[in-house]
This record gives C-alpha cells, structure tokens and sequence, in this order.
C-alpha cells in the first residue's frame, strides 16, 4: 500500500485543494513499434540488466516497499550508475489532472518535490517520474549523484521508460513512480488498486540532470544516449 510521499506533510494547503470527480485509470498498453521501424541500435531491457547486477550499497540499510513490510530492498551503485528493484506503487501527486487528484487517490498531495520551470507542480498523469526516499542516515540521494531532474531507466519485463526523479517519499521506503510511467510499462495505473507487487528496475543515471525537469522528450533523448553509453562502456 502506497503511503504518503514527504512533501504532503509539508503541503497543508494542498489538502484545500478542490475535488474531481474520479475517472477510471485502466491502464492501457502503449503501441509498440513494428521491429522493423525500430533503431538496431536501441538499448533493451536486457541490455540494461546485464549490465546493472554487481550490488555495492552507497546505503547504509535497506528499504521496504510498504510501511508493513521488512526492509530487504538494496540500493546498489557503481561510478555510473545507481539501482534498485522493488515493486512499483502509483504516485499520483503534483498538479491535479482528471486522474490524479483527491478523488481518485486518497492519498494525493497537490505537491511534488521538485516543480517545473514555471514554478507549476509535476504531471503525475503526464510526465514519467520516479519517487527516491528523502535524505536520511540511511541513505543520501545526492551524495549518490541523485537529485530532483536526475535521468533514469525503468524497466519491467521487456520494456524500458526514461523518466526523472520527480519526488520524495518516507525515508525507508523505495518503489514507486508516476502514473505516466506506470502506464508506458503496461501497468495498471490505478493509484488506488494499481501497481505491480514486484519486478521493476529503476536505474538512475548519476550525476545527470535534465533541465527543464517536466521535458518528457529531453529525458527521452538523454536516456536513451546515456543508456548507450553505459552498455558501451569497457
């Protein structure tokens, strides 16, 4: 079960925010390419997970993926590269949109961690995110090179979707991205009932960053030749 992500306990005017009316969040497979249109040169899923399966921990513990759950998810890293596999709960926060808002997720927050250029909180339902847990003694993002517009990989099963680090959430969980990115993987975007119990990889690129933050297409573009060049490496 999704818990509240760190920036509603510091949002209490979000919870002023005006209702929707919910819509139902069938999450519906994007298409995919005929393989004959697609780059011989696009890095896979499996290319990605070839590569990031050596663990050394830049953390001093490890996470859970629910508050009721025993911490047993690592955070592993290299010079290129930080990594997790967990689960993949729906973060709908950030501004509402006929799909996320307090309607349809009893847990929204109209915050996120990180705003746009414009000042305007991230697009849950439009912009692919990922959350990282909040600085801790546990863990650091940002001494790991993680920090709000970092790009990352997530994968499930064949698929990968790039998105950026858009929010924070409690401290000792991991595992969870936004309803855009859910949706791109095929899973079920439901903030309520969505989500996958476990089999996703999220890998962030470090030190890396995207400006501004809400460019689906940058981070598209970014990922994908960071991705390259990480499978490319010696």
């Amino acid at each position: 079960m999704r818990v509240t992500s760190l920036s509603l306990a510091t949002a209490g005017a979000a919870l002023l925010a005006p209702a929707v009316l919910p819509v139902p969040a069938t999450a519906v497979p994007p298409p995919q390419r005929p393989a004959a249109s697609r780059d011989k040169h696009e890095v896979t899923a499996a290319d990605l997970l070839a590569r990031a399966h050596a663990c050394t921990q830049p953390s001093r513990g490890r996470f859970r993926t629910d508050a009721d759950s025993p911490a047993t998810i690592r955070v592993c890293g290299n010079r290129d590269i930080v990594f997790w596999k967990a689960d993949l709960d729906i973060d709908c926060d950030g501004r509402p949109t006929a799909r996320c808002n307090r309607g349809t997720d009893p847990l929204f927050a109209a915050t996120t961690a990180f705003q746009q250029a414009d000042g305007r909180q991230l697009n849950a339902e439009r912009l692919p995110y990922i959350v990282v847990p909040a600085p801790s003694k546990r863990w650091n993002p940002r001494t790991s090179g993680v920090r709000g517009g970092s790009v990352a990989a997530v994968i499930y099963r064949d698929r990968v979707q790039y998105a950026i680090v858009g929010d924070t959430g409690p401290r000792d969980l991991i595992g969870e991205a936004s309803y855009a990115t859910a949706r791109a993987l095929g899973i079920r975007a439901n903030p309520i009932n969505g989500g996958v119990a476990s089999g996703v990889t999220y890998i962030v690129f470090r030190n890396s960053r995207i400006r501004p933050i809400e460019s689906r297409k940058e981070a598209t573009e970014v990922g994908r030749r960071l991705a390259r060049h990480f499978i490319e490496k010696d």
